[in-house]
């Protein structure tokens, strides 16, 4: 007899009677117990059930070819930009990574003294200063504020401003940013205008502030950059699907330059509210700054975090064309799906196993050449350690390889964490020095990769994956690696 096994995820299961079949509700994401349904049972005959054994297999050990030595085909970071927790500032931000500071803090952008959870990764003191103009500044959501001034910033980095963009052929530049959720709080506020006061004063920019494509649309209507652009929304793995794609455009020849990435403003009462409901949140609002604890046996969920993350990725022939200063070099990576659960991963981690190996294969390396992940690791009971067995099937000697969770300290960026954790996998590669998993206490004994706990390590990264999963079962994974000519 066939079956299937359903996550450990699960708090809690009802069942309801819908068009005479029998319907699965699940409530929660902490680990309390497995659900098995049988092939003849009833559940197994409703649509929103698939059933029979799920025979995925691991795509077989290949010899990673060499690495791609043709200049137009070769990818290369010349710019980088960001909106933090710990501000906008790239060396500043990830100084407070490497010292272990947190970034957590008691939730005041709204009132959330009735919430069971009151803190999150919130951005405070944020300025758009000579990036957005005050009028325009007003009326964004600030997920596309965030957006503009990453954007911007990685532009700079880049030396691209505005004078020079101008002398280019601006069709051969696109964008593509991603959010998970976009205008959350522009979107919450039309529609209490609309149930309080009427149709009439819902905001016009209700909906071109709310859609998720307008990070792209406005950083190109900012900008002139008139080649590829659109938005990916793939929830917590945006970012990585945003670079993933940009990539390819490169390589394919449609454009010279891409700005990818992802931006998030996830602290609203709204989001903060639906992940509560979820009961994917950790609870300990006396001691929030210790909140988020990757892979530690009494870590309680993850904490919301936003900002933006974004890169300038180009091709190695333009950016040596035009003496660009290159700070690192993308190699490739992949996505997949877990095809299992709305909102729990895949136990067996087959989903971000094959995941980082396709990836490893796009980048043409093998898995000894890896010594550092920026794991997804946001500290929820069953994610974290179904991304820990998924790098052991790859990766069969881990004792090179060092990983950390960035989440530790800043909470989870959402659409934009993969952005952020990018630019610390960078520049961890520029520095030689690897930013602490803090809040490590005890242990899972199931993790024995070197998590770096609590104390900044010293280590010479030969090539860095950074990991971004998202409800819905999305898997992405991006490789990094210093860049030589």
């Amino acid at each position: 007899m066939s079956s299937i096994t359903y996550s450990n995820l699960i708090l809690k299961k009802r069942e309801s009677r819908i068009n005479g079949g029998s319907h699965l509700q699940y409530n929660g994401l902490r680990a309390i117990e497995t659900v098995k349904l049988t092939a003849n049972s009833a559940s197994c005959k409703s649509k929103a059930v698939k059933c029979g054994r799920i025979r995925a297999m691991a795509s077989p050990a290949v010899s990673a070819p060499k690495r791609e030595t043709d200049p137009k085909k070769r990818v290369v970071i010349t710019g980088m930009g960001l909106v933090s927790v710990f501000g906008s500032d790239i060396d500043n931000f990830y100084n407070k990574l490497l010292e272990g500071q947190s970034g957590i803090s008691l939730i005041d952008s709204f009132d959330a003294s009735n919430y069971s959870v009151r803190f999150a990764g919130q951005i405070r003191d944020f300025s758009s200063e000579g990036y957005i103009d005050g009028k325009n500044d007003r009326r964004l959501d600030s997920c596309w504020r965030y957006c503009l001034v990453a954007g911007k910033r990685a532009l700079d980095d880049a030396n691209l401003g505005q004078q020079v963009l101008e002398t280019m052929d601006k069709t051969r530049i696109g964008v593509l940013v991603g959010s998970g959720m976009g205008g959350v709080k522009v979107f919450s506020d039309g529609v209490e205008a609309l149930l309080q006061r009427g149709y009439k004063k819902i905001s016009p920019f209700f909906i071109p502030y709310s859609i998720t494509n307008m990070g792209s649309a406005l950083l190109a209507i900012e900008t002139g950059l008139m080649g590829p652009n659109y938005s990916i929304s793939t929830a917590c793995a945006t970012a990585n699907h945003s670079f993933c794609a940009a990539a390819n455009h490169i390589r394919r020849g449609d454009a010279d330059i891409m700005v990818a990435g992802g931006t998030e403003a996830g602290v609203t009462a709204a989001s903060v509210g639906g992940f509560i409901a979820c009961r994917a949140l950790s609870q300990r609002n006396d001691d929030y700054e210790k909140a988020s604890r990757p892979w530690d046996t009494n870590r309680d969920g993850f904490v919301v975090g936003e900002g933006s993350g974004i890169l300038v990725m180009e091709s190695l022939e333009h950016a040596l064309k035009r003496g660009a200063n290159i700070i690192a070099e993308y190699l490739g990576g992949a996505v997949t799906c877990d095809a299992h659960h709305m909102t729990d991963p895949r136990p067996d981690g087959l989903g971000v196993s094959s995941c980082i190996t396709k990836g490893l294969l796009d980048a043409r390396i093998s898995p000894e050449e890896v010594n550092y992940i920026n794991a997804h690791a946001t500290s929820t009971l069953a994610g974290d350690l179904a991304e820990v067995n998924a790098i052991k099937k790859v990766f069969k000697d881990t004792s090179e390889i060092k990983m950390n969770g960035t989440k530790s300290m800043i909470g989870h960026g959402l659409g934009a964490a993969g952005g952020i954790e990018a630019i610390a996998t960078i520049k961890a590669i520029k520095t030689g020095w690897l930013h602490p998993t803090i809040n490590q206490y005890e242990l899972e004994p199931q993790v024995t990769i070197d998590t770096v706990p609590n104390v900044k390590k010293q280590h010479e990264v030969n090539v860095g994956i950074s990991n971004s999963f998202g409800f819905g079962g999305h898997n992405s994974v991006v490789v990094f690696a210093p860049y030589k000519p």
